[in-house]
């Protein structure tokens, strides 16, 4: 589960913020730009003799300011909007005699191509452009010009003003563009993030479930049936206590044996909740001290044929030493075997690891679904392999495990 906490806090760390970098600066620009158009037009009304019209260009200005605080969804609702826009911009032209009028066509582009989308974003972005130029000319061809040049020089100014309008207009249009793809692709990845924290979430939540019953399962065959053998064999043993005294005895005996080989079971339960059951020994170690505890709790001392020739990842060893574990388990618990036999044998192509013993087997047919038994499918099949069990009553059993090295590389 460490892993599943790793994907959580990475989802977390890497969740985007709810508005894009770009699209703040935009937003930031045009105000700036609304104000230098308001600071113009103080200038032209204290500093110059023009016929200005202020109450008309404070009442426009303020309310297409207040449009830019708008953000209409329906596409009616846009439409009205952005004629309103128009509007606006051309009665301060024709009618208050606006300074710059060129900087609200750029507001007009910046606002709008974050509200519409393709094409009709394009659309406005051109209207745009084509009211900058009707605004400039005014401006210049007017009887009341705000700047002074002079009349053969007028010409040249128009030309560069309409190359210069429409290069800045373009760059604005296709900047506004990709920051609208980039909240996109932030929104995605927000919703791939969210996506990937829930299925993280219940991955948790499932490795939870199943560990739990894994822990239930171990406590129900080995700690429950061990306690409930004490009960019988401590009433045994007090019923006989005055009339039996030996067989009394006897049963203590065994109470204590039992007692023995349940504590062996608690601390083998203890070492398969490790999260890292090899607690930093090489493999071969790791095996053998698994084949000393299975020697102490039934006597019988398995052999171990080690044939693997190269350095294997952590990954790969914790898999084979499961493997090894879960087999040694399920023959101590059941098999009452006399000769167990694990080889490791590594090829070129491919791993394998054997495990086999002369028990008394079971039918496969019956017993498929163990939670050992299918926590050594999943780990083989983790790493594209192929498990194999071999087995049937009073036959013994083999349990066989094919791993590609392409599968582990």
């Amino acid at each position: 589960m460490g892993k599943t906490k790793a994907i959580i806090f990475i989802a977390m760390s890497s969740y985007p913020q709810s508005r894009s970098f770009l699209l703040h600066l935009l937003m930031i620009l045009e105000w700036v730009l609304l104000g230098i158009v308001a600071i113009s037009q103080i200038i032209v009304v204290f500093f110059t003799t023009l016929p200005n019209l202020l109450i008309v260009n404070i009442f426009g200005l303020g309310l297409f300011a207040l449009l830019g605080r708008m953000n209409p969804q329906q596409y009616i609702s846009k439409l009205i909007y952005t004629l309103i826009e128009f509007v606006v911009i051309f009665c301060l032209i024709f009618f208050g005699n606006l300074v710059l009028p060129t900087i609200l066509f750029v507001i007009l582009v910046i606002r709008n191509g974050m509200l519409w989308e393709k094409p009709y974003g394009g659309l406005v972005t051109g209207f745009a452009f084509v009211g900058c130029i009707i605004g400039l000319s005014y401006n210049l061809f007017s009887q009341f010009r705000p700047f002074n040049i002079p009349s053969d020089q007028i010409g040249v100014v128009w030309i560069s003003a309409f190359f210069s309008i429409g290069l800045i207009i373009l760059f604005l249009h296709l900047l506004v563009d990709a920051a609208l793809k980039e909240r996109q692709r932030q929104e995605e990845l927000s919703a791939t993030n969210a996506r990937l924290r829930e299925y993280a979430l219940r991955i948790e939540d499932l490795a939870t479930v199943q560990e739990r019953n894994r822990i239930a399962r171990d406590i129900h065959d080995s700690l429950g049936h061990s306690l409930t053998v004490f009960g019988i064999h401590l009433e045994g043993a007090l019923r006989l206590m005055r009339s039996h005294p030996d067989k009394a005895e006897e049963l203590l005996r065994e109470i204590k044996q039992l007692n023995t080989r349940t504590l062996q079971e608690v601390r083998q339960s203890i070492t398969v909740l490790r999260s890292d059951p090899l607690q930093k020994k090489c493999l071969s170690e790791a095996i053998t001290d698994l084949m000393t505890e299975f020697y102490k709790s039934t006597g019988v001392l398995p052999t171990l044929d080690n044939q693997l020739k190269s350095l294997l990842s952590h990954e790969v060893n914790v898999v084979i030493y499961r493997i090894v574990q879960e087999s040694l388990t399920n023959i101590r618990k059941y098999a009452v075997a006399t000769e167990v036999k694990i080889s490791l044998i590594q090829s070129t192509t491919d791993l394998k690891i054997t495990i086999v013993d002369n028990g008394k087997g079971f039918d496969l047919t019956q017993n498929t679904t163990g939670f050992g038994l299918q926590g050594m499918r999943e780990r083989t099949l983790a790493l594209k392999g192929k498990l194999e069990i071999i087995t049937a009553p009073d036959q013994g059993c083999r349990v066989m495990a094919k791993i590609p090295l392409s599968g582990i590389n």
